[in-house]
């Protein structure tokens, strides 16, 4: 690996203007020698409207990576893909790929890959949004082959999200993890959404105590571009972020 430039660049399309959460967790969780080029969005709430209104800021974003000639793009948001709905989004994708010459991805798809790379196909979901984001998420993941056989939600808004606190972020990652294992003990795997979520301290004490998987979309989406790296991965990431990353 070169001490000058690093040896994988993700481009990642976030949601909203600033770039904090994302760069945080991802630099704990990648390997040596990948480094995260990040251009927003500005995603005023969850829902099908607000996402439409930022697809142009979304081919902008695909050409500006494309210039910075990165090696995979990445479009975070859960919700952004959830109220597009799995046809669309895949669609989208399949053009922004046609467009940059990139493999393109989302950290939904990312997710799915991730969960039946594990062999999870009946899940517990963990989620802060309300109650039309997880309904479309549910469908989203239905429709992967992927069956949520619990979910355990504590709704908040978008602006809630950007300034919430970390350690509560934290307990609320243990908090809805034990509820949704209570009432499905059977579930192969946890799926905790959410790019502002700070949840990626809660991973491990959260395995350790259900002995199932736990993604994060930071996890996930940096999982599938490793995955797809292939033997082009130099360094593999550290096992402790969890049972995903370690399966590398």
């Amino acid at each position: 690996m070169s001490i000058i430039h690093p040896w994988y660049q993700l481009g990642y399309i976030i949601p909203h203007l600033q770039t904090d959460m994302d760069a945080y967790q991802f630099y704990r969780v990648a390997p040596e020698g990948m480094m995260l080029v990040t251009t927003g969005l500005n995603l005023q709430g969850h829902s099908l409207e607000a996402v439409e209104r930022e697809l142009p800021a979304f081919w902008r974003a695909i050409d500006i990576l494309k210039k910075k000639k990165v090696d995979r793009i990445a479009l975070s948001g859960v919700p952004v893909a959830s109220h597009l709905g799995r046809r669309r989004m895949r669609e989208i994708l399949g053009e922004a790929e046609q467009r940059s010459g990139i493999a393109c991805d989302t950290d939904l798809e990312a997710h799915i890959a991730a969960l039946k790379h594990l062999g999870a196909t009946r899940i517990a979901l963990t989620t802060r949004w309300h109650e039309p984001t997880n309904t479309a998420l549910t469908k989203y993941l239905n429709e992967a082959g992927i069956e949520v056989i619990a979910l355990a939600a504590r709704g908040s808004t978008l602006d809630q999200h950007k300034t919430a606190d970390p350690a509560a972020d934290h307990q609320l990652a243990l908090d809805l993890a034990a509820q949704a294992m209570r009432e499905a003990p059977d579930a192969q795997a946890i799926m905790m959404p959410g790019g502002l979520w700070h949840a990626m301290h809660a991973v491990p004490l959260i395995e350790a105590q259900y002995g199932k998987p736990a993604i994060l979309n930071i996890l996930a989406t940096t999982w599938a571009a490793l995955h797809a790296a292939g033997p082009r991965m130099k360094h593999r990431p550290d096992a402790r972020w969890g049972k995903l990353l370690a399966s590398l």
